[in-house]
C-alpha cells in the first residue's frame, strides 16, 4: 500500500502541475510572453519527456547500486523541492521558470520509474506480479484522469494560482511521507558505477536487453500501447468539438471512460491469469483493441458538424441513441488495453532478472520515442486531409499486425 500510494500522488502530481501549466499558458501567460501558445502547449510536452532520453542510464544505474526504496524517498523529496519552484512560478507568473519546473517534474519521474517497477519483483512472490502490476495501472490511470481534471479545473479559478501551488506542494510532502514506509530493499550490485556517458551507456543497455527476445517483444509491445493511448487522449478534444459538436465536459468524460476502462481491464487481469505470469491472452487483447478501434472509426463516420450548430453538453451527448456506441467503443479499447500491458510488465519483470531495472530504463525511451513518434505522425496525416476517425481507424488494422507479431513471442 505504501508503494500504491506514493505512486498514486507522484503520477497525480505530475498530471495536475501539467494540465495547471497548459490552461495557464492557453488562457494567460503564452500571450504574456509573447509567444504562441500552440508552440508552447507542444513544446511543454516535448520538455516533459526529454529526461527520460537523458537520464535512463542513470537511473537505471542508481535503481541496481542502491535500496530502491531509499533512492526512491530522494526522489520523492526532491519532488517537494521542484514543486516549491513551481508554487513560486505560478505566483511570479513566469512561464519560462514554470518550463522549467516542468523539465525538472520529467526528470524526477525518469529517476522514479526504475525503482518503482523493478522493486516490484523484490517485495512481491511471482503469482503475485499480476495483481501488483495491474493495482499499479489501475492507480496510475485513475491519478491522470484526476489531477488532469483538477488542475484544468483549480488553476483559472479566481486564486487558482495559490492553490495549485500550495496543494502541490502538499501532494508532494504526502508522497515522501508514504514513501518512507516502503519495505527495504537488498541493492543488486553496490559496486555499480553510476555512469553519466548517456549516449554510452544507453548504448550498452540496449544491447544487453536485445538478446532477451521475450523482454524486448514484450518491451516494444508495451510501447505501442503507449502510442496508441496517446493517440486517443490527444484528439478527444478535436473529435468531441469537430466531429460530434460536443464541449470540452464531453472530452472529459471520454479521458473519464478510458482512464477507468484501462483501471478495470488492468484489475480484471489477476482474476483471468489467477497470478500465473503469461502473455498468452496479450494477443486477443490486440485484437480487441484494433476491433475497438475499426468499430469507433465506423460509428463515428458522420458528416461535419455545420457552422453555427450550437455545441451540446455531456447529458444531452450521452442520453443520444446515436452515441451509445462511441461510448462503448472507448471503453473496450481502454479494457482490452488493461488487460494487453499488465501482463507484459510482469513478463518483463520475471524474465529480465537482475537487469530489469536496466530494461524498465530501456522501456522509458521506447515509450517516449513511440508517443512523440504518434504525436508527429498524428499532425502529419492531420495536416494532409485525415480525419480524425480515419486516424483511429489506422490503430486497427496496426494494432491487429502488433497482436500477431506478440503471438510469436
Amino acid at each position: 500500500m505504501p508503494l500504491f500510494l506514493t505512486q498514486f500522488l507522484g503520477a497525480f502530481n505530475d498530471n495536475f502541475f501539467k494540465s495547471s501549466l497548459m490552461m495557464l499558458i492557453t488562457y494567460r501567460l503564452g500571450d504574456a510572453a509573447g509567444v504562441d501558445s500552440r508552440i508552447l502547449v507542444n513544446a511543454a510536452a516535448g520538455i516533459f519527456i526529454l529526461p527520460f532520453f537523458i537520464f535512463a542510464p542513470t537511473a537505471s544505474d542508481l535503481a541496481d547500486k542502491y535500496d530502491r526504496s531509499t533512492l526512491m524517498r530522494w526522489v520523492k523529496f526532491a519532488e517537494i523541492v521542484i514543486m516549491s519552484g513551481a508554487a513560486l512560478g505560478f505566483w511570479l507568473g513566469n512561464v519560462w521558470l514554470l518550463m522549467a519546473v516542468l523539465f525538472l517534474m520529467g526528470a524526477q519521474s525518469a529517476f522514479f520509474s526504475p525503482a518503482k517497477y523493478s522493486i516490484l519483483p523484490q517485495h512481491l512472490k511471482e503469482d503475485e506480479l499480476i495483481a501488483g502490476n495491474g493495482l499499479i495501472q489501475m492507480g496510475t490511470y485513475l491519478a491522470i484522469l484526476t489531477g488532469t481534471i483538477a488542475g484544468g479545473l483549480m488553476i483559472l479559478k479566481e486564486n487558482g494560482i495559490f492553490w495549485v501551488g500550495g496543494l502541490a506542494v502538499t501532494i508532494a510532502a504526502l508522497g515522501w511521507f508514504f514513501s518512507m514506509f516502503i519495505p527495504p530493499t537488498k541493492p543488486i550490485d553496490e559496486t555499480r558505477t553510476v555512469s553519466f556517458r548517456i549516449i554510452h551507456r544507453t548504448a550498452e543497455m540496449f544491447r544487453e536487453v536485445y538478446p532477451m527476445r521475450r523482454v524486448f517483444g514484450s518491451m516494444l509491445a508495451i510501447s505501442w500501447f503507449w502510442l496508441v493511448g496517446s493517440v486517443f487522449l490527444a484528439q478527444f478534444p478535436t473529435y468531441s468539438r469537430m466531429i460530434l459538436g460536443a464541449d470540452e465536459s464531453v472530452a472529459t468524460s471520454f479521458l473519464a471512460i478510458f482512464s477507468c476502462g484501462i483501471g478495470i481491464g488492468s484489475m480484471f487481469c489477476d482474476s483471468l491469469l489467477k497470478g500465473k505470469v503469461t502473455s498468452k491472452y496479450v494477443p486477443s487483447a490486440a485484437y480487441g483493441i484494433a476491433l475497438s478501434s475499426l468499430l469507433l472509426w465506423y460509428v463515428s463516420s458522420r458528416p461535419p458538424v455545420p457552422e453555427g450548430t450550437p455545441i451540446i453538453g455531456a447529458w444531452e451527448f450521452f442520453t443520444r441513441p446515436e452515441n451509445f456506441m462511441i461510448t462503448v467503443c472507448l471503453f473496450m479499447i481502454a479494457f482490452c488495453g488493461g488487460l494487453y500491458i499488465v501482463p507484459l510488465y510482469a513478463v518483463m519483470q520475471t524474465e529480465a532478472g537482475d537487469k530489469v531495472s536496466g530494461v524498465i530504463a530501456c522501456s522509458n525511451i521506447t515509450d517516449s520515442l513511440f508517443m512523440a513518434a504518434a504525436a508527429v505522425g498524428a499532425s502529419v496525416l492531420i495536416s494532409i486531409g485525415v480525419t480524425i476517425p480515419e486516424l483511429f481507424f489506422t490503430m486497427g488494422p496496426s494494432t491487429f499486425l502488433v497482436g500477431l507479431l506478440v503471438s510469436m513471442l
